[in-house]
Order: C-alpha cells, then structure tokens, then sequence
C-alpha cells in the first residue's frame, strides 16, 4: 500500500464501568455499561468501516467493552489485547498505531480517557463540519466513538495529519 492509501483510526473508549472493592484494572462494567458497548458496537457495524485489526486495552472494562460490541459486527477484526494501552500517554498511543502494520487500512482502538480524546483531539488537523468542537465540548464520554481519516503510512501518524469525520456518544 502506497503513501497515498486512504486509512481511518476509530477510537473507542470503554463503556461506563462500575467501581466495586477491586484495583483499577479489574473494574468491570456497571450496567449502564453492559447497555451501551452493543448499541456503540452496532452504530460502528452500521457505519460501514471493515476493520483488519482492534487493538484493545487489557483492563477488564475495555474487553468487556469490546466483547460486547463486537457482537454487532458481521465480521470481527483480528483482535490483539495491548498491555501497553492501560493508561496510555497520548506518545505512547501515537507509538503504537506507528506499530500498525501497513496491510491494516482501518484500526480500531479500545481504551481509555484521556487518551482517546487527546489522540483524536491531536490527530485531527481538520474536522467535518461541528464534529471537533462537538467532541470537545462532550468530554469523549464513555461507549463514544471517533473516526479520524487520513493518507499514508501508519509510521507517519502524527500530530494533525488526519481529519476527523464522524464523533458518536451514546446518549446525546
């Protein structure tokens, strides 16, 4: 695939989960959140992105997240559950989808605020429309997703050299 092929990032942040007498990384999903990953996991089946690979934190709450979601799907995507995505910076989420090989045309994130928000906050060079300040001003709430396109390699993703065309949250 060439510098010039058309590829798209969806970040999608866990749905909301519950805080019983466990550490972080065990919280499961309260369920409000059980609710809403499959509704999210049928808007982004409806959206018409065929995904070669999900990368998916390992906290309980994002497989969760995505086990539910991904129910929706007719074809689910190659799925690797990434250590490296609990509590991300945003340096250390732009490092991973460098990593992305470049036979994958459209990848799917499952994680965390406040990365997700801050990665499609800093990949977006420009938006479609109300979609960027639509997103800032919702948060990046829980089950929301965003949709960043862009050309070229995965190795050149970096600060503003995609466009964001689609933000969805759950209950807006």
């Amino acid at each position: 695939m060439s510098v010039d092929t058309p590829r798209r990032i969806v970040l999608l942040r866990h749905a909301k989960a519950d805080w019983p007498e466990t550490s972080d990384h065990e919280r499961p999903l309260a369920d409000r959140g059980r609710k809403d990953a499959p509704v999210a996991g049928r808007r982004l089946a409806d959206s018409g992105i065929a995904f070669d690979l999900a990368l998916c934190s390992t906290a309980a709450r994002t497989r969760e997240t995505w086990k539910l979601a991904a129910h929706e799907f007719a074809h689910r995507p190659k799925t690797v559950y990434e250590e490296r995505m609990y509590e991300a910076s945003l340096g250390e989420l732009i490092a991973l989808v460098n990593e992305t090989p470049d036979t994958v045309e459209n990848l799917l994130l499952i994680g965390h605020n406040p990365g997700m928000h801050a990665l499609a906050d800093a990949l977006a060079g420009e938006s479609e429309g109300d979609v960027l300040p639509r997103m800032n001003r919702s948060g990046f709430p829980t089950a929301a997703f965003a949709v960043v396109s862009f050309n070229g390699t995965w190795k050149s993703v970096e600060h503003g050299v995609g466009k964001l065309v689609d933000f969805w949250t759950p209950h807006a």
